[in-house]
């Protein structure tokens, strides 16, 4: 994403999840059985989408009320989500895209295939987005999500957690994580985060609580900075590496 490159930071591939877990049903089926192939980019990834603040609405980041158009309140733990967007030598990286998505404050998705037994919120739908400022800040008003189990082993549960998606300035540039809350017990558990090996990689995915953000009587904030390369560089499902 940045414009100047500055020196190259190698990435430590052996940090990286592989592609085939054994405790991670899914990915027997999912993880590729060929080489890999290295391909150039074509027009469609270098080029476009361009956002703009002009583009988002006044409640596109605040996930309380923006399902019902500030009609209603979400149920649940009110929180606020912060952090930074940094490139690999702290620098920030200004008007990115960053989406959010997920479960309300039972562990339900607004989704047809989602049949967990929680309730839907009819005041939540489950997503937002906003663009970084001129100092890669981002954030997010929304509710804590509620874990949930999942159809991998007998009695697995996903931990709480809120997908984070980060655009940059083409269609080929998009990073998709997730984000953890700081003393779930869940965490260790998962066969998804476990896939992580690396125990400083899968803290990086935890957001501690801030009490320094935290409004009094209102919410409370976690902090998720995000890093797109190097030695520091936050986790991606889709990508070995930042942009």
């Amino acid at each position: 994403m940045s414009h100047d490159p500055g020196p190259l930071i190698p990435r430590n591939r052996a940090i990286h999840p592989v592609a085939y877990d054994v405790d991670y049903k899914t990915s027997v089926t999912r993880s590729p059985n060929l080489p890999l192939l290295s391909m150039e980019s074509t027009p469609s990834e270098e080029t476009g989408p361009v956002f703009g603040h002009d583009l988002l609405g006044p409640l596109d980041n605040n996930l309380i009320l923006n399902w019902t158009k500030g009609a209603a309140p979400a149920v649940g733990e009110r929180i606020l989500m912060h952090g930074r967007v940094l490139d690999e030598l702290g620098r920030p990286v200004p008007e990115t895209l960053v989406e959010i998505w997920q479960a309300n404050a039972g562990g339900r998705y607004r989704h047809v295939k989602d049949s967990y037994f929680a309730p839907l919120d009819p005041n939540f739908g489950g997503c937002g987005r906003t663009i970084t400022d001129a100092e890669g800040h981002y954030q997010f008003l929304t509710i804590r999500p509620g874990a949930y189990p999942w159809p991998n082993r007998a009695n697995d549960w996903r931990p709480m957690h809120i997908h984070v998606s980060v655009f940059g300035r083409s269609f080929g540039q998009r990073l998709i994580t997730q984000m953890y809350f700081q003393g779930d017990p869940l965490i260790p558990l998962c066969p998804i985060a476990r896939t992580i090996k690396d125990r400083a990689s899968l803290d990086r995915l935890v957001a501690p609580l801030d009490m320094a953000h935290a409004r009094p009587l209102d919410f409370l904030a976690y902090r998720f900075d995000i890093v797109l390369r190097g030695r520091r560089q936050t986790m991606f499902e889709n990508k070995l590496e930042g942009m």
